[in-house]
Formats: C-alpha cells, structure tokens, sequence
C-alpha cells in the first residue's frame, strides 16, 4: 500500500535492477475518513504525502475526505495505468463504495 506513486516507481527500478521480473502488483487504498491519516502510517509503516494529508485536514465531513480519496485513488490509478503496472489492487476495508466511484472513472 502506497499513496506516493514515485515510491512505487522506485521500488520497481531497484526491484529490476537486481534481477526480480515478477509483476510487481501496487496496491491503493482510498482514504475516506480522517482517522487514515494516522491508523494508515501506524499499521502499514508507510509515508503520507504531505499534498493528500493537507487536503483531508481542510475536510470538513466525512464525505469531503471520501472524495478526496476518491480524487486522489483517481489520479493516482491513471498514472499508474500510465506507467504499464499489470493491474491495480484497491484495499477496500469494508468501503467498496469510493473503490467502484474510482473504478466507474477508469474502465
């Protein structure tokens, strides 16, 4: 799980570079509550951009953050698709809603 698209990039160069050719899978996760923003960093040990966490804090409500997330889960895919991954995995955790919301934008 990742919301900085450059670390996944980079991850994959180094990954190649040392010989690994296995599909590299990345794996997204909508933020759809304020709450994220630190159980995310707490469980998973991953890095927030300073960018997605300035944008959740002005939310007023919950659906504001959800489409943050939304937008951000967005972007973040197309680029991705961009980049050629093999496919994308969304952690859903029991919010499939803003997952089809991003998938209805994609496909």
């Amino acid at each position: 799980m990742f919301f900085d698209n450059q670390k996944y990039f980079e991850f994959c160069r180094r990954c190649r570079e040392i010989g690994i050719n296995v599909p590299i899978i990345p794996g997204l996760k909508p933020i759809t509550t304020k709450k994220h923003l630190t159980i995310l960093p707490s469980i998973f040990h991953i890095d927030l951009p300073d960018d997605l966490v300035k944008e959740v804090e002005k939310c007023k409500d919950t659906a504001d953050v959800t489409e943050v997330g939304i937008e951000w889960g967005i972007h973040q895919s197309k680029e991705l698709i961009k980049f050629g991954v093999p496919c994308l995995h969304y952690y859903s955790m029991s919010r499939s809603t803003a997952v089809k919301n991003i998938a209805r934008e994609l496909f």
